[in-house]
């Protein structure tokens, strides 16, 4: 926006656009200091001026989704510090109430940038005193992103004290607007000057994470309501335990399960501060009991005493949920009594009863009777559901019934349902172990035409073609799976593969594949490193023993790795520092929720396994790969981190215009952008000034891509339209995964874009 110097009259200090000329506020002089109650701040006006506020619009308030209206009210009424501000009229100079009611009226209209240059223009004369009225003057308008701004300026001048009552009043109302971001920085401002936030700085963003949509909501929100309980020693409201217990449960069982601890924290919140414990509580933690990998069988047990003894009926959900665990255990007798119960009840019988029943008698070695069990879910439900076909088809092929498997396979494809793969799977496990090789490489060729690949698949194959000694099939499926980014390799993979090798007499290809093995430092089996050591190598006179097995390996960062890394910089990877050796180590993180994100996360950690933890690389199931992890802290690493981190917060190299190639793009694309149903693409950029950006939109230029930039406090959006993303789209996808190359505007919601309030308004 233009400056003129005519605009700096009468402030020659600040920089005034011409379209507005505020002599004088029109705020009343009021007498000495006002303290302001809690209620007082979070419904009234505190100021009576010109600027005419509109009434409370129901349908601008934060919505809360799930959240009831007694958490809404509870949050409403808790107690606050007073804030005491000045009065104006206690100020002698005329000038400054001139100048103070000057920025009460300016700052609300302006974005970051230009709300420091003109608190900058002002150091000379303002004080604590002065930027807090201007602070809480933004709050009574309403304007909390200008009040944070303000607040956050404040807090990095020289005369700064800590505030607790201001810090308190900001961070509830950005909490209860869903500013998430800022209320959680002011929050971290009040835990880094060791006090204790308020409990409704607690109450209200526990609720504002719980209703955020991005992911990592829930887990933020137990970190603070573990905070709140054990560090500030509070007695949260009952309704916010519910809250908070609803949220854990909301989820599926596979997901929910791994919050069974921070449940039964809640419900002994609510026994030991003798609060209500209602029947959902006990029903949703027999519920998370019955989808964890052991069975608490006591605990479950105790639960049914303690939700009979309150006097509740269990519900047909808590039956299924005590079916579901009991059957994992085996147990006869406790399941069936279940399922007498849910025929008494005389309501339709929930498809999962059938499951938990087929999998109780496959546990206790009568298959024949879990099929007998799927027939009658056929003639009670019609149709049966995709985890009832995922049953039966797994309990026939552990019982290596293989003609049942496969009649019950043809009859799960012929059905619309998708979700496939877990059922190809079994099946082909059972034609491995039976040693029926070509009908594993059908059902293979089948899957592929129906399903998406992945590794364990191709390592099931892989395993097959070793053992009939089809090591030219086996050698170009195992470089299949290494070029193809969505599948990778692991070292069970490249175990067999070395293993086919050494037994066709391979022994150069068996040589590289060892040197690679050990670069990325996977574990070679015991068996396969004996006939290495007896001298397979020094007989052919391929290698040196030595080089073999003893010498160290050095690593180094690859091209393709360091183009990765440049690529999740842009979009926000975050680094860690050792504070021994002072050498970073870069954090991967990614959502759960999103597809792309979950293939991405395998790629990468592949590409990186060399350099992960060892408490990363030592996971039991390589199927599970972690969505967090973390590489080893090294000297290599310092360079990304000087060039990506300022001052502990993201920022853009200034050569950056030289390293986008279009494996860079791709990276950053899949990490932290989406396409449009309209074709668009949005790239975010965390960090950066604005020629940050425009180095980089310039560089998009020179490849014939034009594009458009939203600034965002400190998130920048990078936009394409029409022919130019079309160009983006054929220069990075040589580099994108399978999966993220296909148009899926699904994914549009499901890549993070950060918290509502990460950014205010547009430039």
């Amino acid at each position: 926006m233009p400056f003129t110097a005519a605009s700096l009259s009468p402030f020659p200090t600040v920089f005034l656009p011409k379209r507005h000329h505020f002599l004088f506020p029109s705020i009343p002089f009021t007498s000495r200091r006002l303290p302001i109650p809690a209620s007082l701040l979070s419904s009234e006006t505190l100021i009576q001026s010109d600027l005419q506020l509109e009434p409370d619009d129901p349908h601008q308030a934060p919505d809360y989704n799930s959240l009831d209206t007694w958490t809404e009210r509870d949050m409403r009424s808790l107690p606050s510090p007073e804030l005491e501000v000045i009065r104006l009229e206690d100020l002698p100079e005329q000038w400054r109430r001139a100048r103070i009611a000057w920025l009460c009226k300016e700052l609300p209209a302006y974005k970051q940038p230009t709300v420091v240059r003109i608190l900058n223009g002002q150091r000379k004369w303002i004080s604590q005193d002065d930027a807090t009225y201007v602070a809480v003057h933004c709050m009574r308008v309403r304007e909390y992103e200008s009040a944070f701004r303000v607040y956050s300026w404040m807090s990095q001048q020289r005369w700064y004290q800590f505030n607790f009552a201001l810090a308190t009043k900001l961070a509830d109302h950005l909490g209860k607007n869903r500013k998430i971001a800022k209320c959680r920085e002011v929050f971290d401002d009040i835990t880094k000057q060791g006090r204790v936030a308020s409990e409704s700085t607690f109450h209200i963003l526990i609720i504002a994470y719980l209703s955020a949509p991005a992911d990592g909501g829930i887990d933020e929100a137990c970190t603070i309501y573990n905070q709140m309980v054990k560090q500030g020693g509070y007695r949260p409201r009952l309704t916010l335990h519910n809250s908070m217990f609803k949220a854990l449960v909301s989820r599926t069982g596979g997901t929910s399960k791994h919050y069974l601890k921070q449940a039964e924290f809640i419900y002994h919140n609510l026994v030991t501060m003798d609060l209500e414990v209602r029947k959902d509580i006990y029903a949703g933690l027999i519920w998370l009991h019955s989808y964890q990998d052991k069975i608490d069988r006591e605990r479950i047990i105790a639960l049914r005493e303690e939700m009979k003894g309150a006097g509740f009926k269990e519900t047909s959900d808590v039956l299924v949920s005590v079916m579901r665990a009991f059957s994992k255990e085996g147990d006869l007798e406790e399941t069936e009594k279940a399922w007498l119960r849910l025929l008494k009840m005389g309501s339709e019988i929930p498809s999962q009863a059938f499951v938990c029943r087929m999998e109780l008698y496959s546990r206790i070695g009568e298959p024949m009777k879990s099929l007998e069990i799927f027939k009658q879910m056929k003639e009670v439900l019609r149709q049966p559901n995709i985890s009832a076909y995922h049953k039966i088809i797994n309990v026939m092929s552990k019982a290596q019934e293989v003609e049942l498997a496969q009649a019950l396979m043809d009859e799960f494809m012929e059905t619309s349902m998708k979700h496939l793969m877990p059922a190809f799977l079994d099946m082909m496990y059972m034609y491995l172990n039976l040693e029926m090789h070509e009908k594993l490489a059908s059902i293979f060729t089948k899957c592929l035409s129906r399903c998406r690949p992945n590794r364990v698949l191709y390592s099931i194959y892989l395993e097959s073609l070793v053992r009939t000694n089809n090591i030219p099939k086996a050698e170009e499926l195992f470089t299949e799976m290494q070029e193809n980014a969505t599948i990778g390799t692991t070292a069970k993979s490249c175990n067999m593969m070395l293993r086919g090798f050494l037994s066709a007499g391979e022994y150069i290809k068996a040589e590289k594949l060892h040197n690679m093995m050990r670069h990325k430092k996977y574990e070679i089996r015991p068996d396969l490193l004996e006939k290495i050591q007896n001298g397979l190598f020094l007989n052919k006179n391929v290698v040196d023993h030595k080089n073999v097995v003893d010498q160290t390996v050095s690593i180094r960062l690859g091209e393709e790795q360091r183009e990765i890394l440049i690529g999740l910089f842009l979009g926000g990877l975050e680094v860690a520092q050792n504070e021994q050796n002072r050498n970073h180590a870069i954090c991967f993180s990614f959502q759960q929720g999103s597809d792309i994100h979950s293939v991405l996360r395998i790629h990468v950690f592949e590409r990186f396994y060399e350099w992960l933890a060892a408490s990363d690389r030592s996971i039991k199931d390589e199927t599970e790969t972690p969505y967090q992890f973390s590489t080893v802290s090294h000297l290599h690493f310092n360079f990304f981190a000087t060039q990506f981190r300022m001052n502990s917060q993201p920022a853009v190299p200034k050569l950056i215009h030289r390293w986008l190639s279009p494996c860079v793009l791709a990276y950053w694309y899949m990490y932290a952008g989406f396409k449009h149903s309209s074709g668009d693409i949005l790239l975010r950029l965390k960090g950066g000034k604005i020629e940050d950006v425009e180095r980089i939109v310039k560089s998009l230029k020179e490849k014939s891509i034009l594009c458009k930039v939203k600034r965002k406090g400190r998130v920048s959006w990078i936009g394409m339209q029409g022919s130019s993303a079309d160009t983006f789209l054929k220069l990075v996808e040589p580099y994108l995964l399978d999966f993220c190359a296909k148009d899926d505007d699904s994914q549009i919601k499901e890549i993070n874009f950060g918290y509502p309030d990460a950014d205010s308004e547009v430039d």
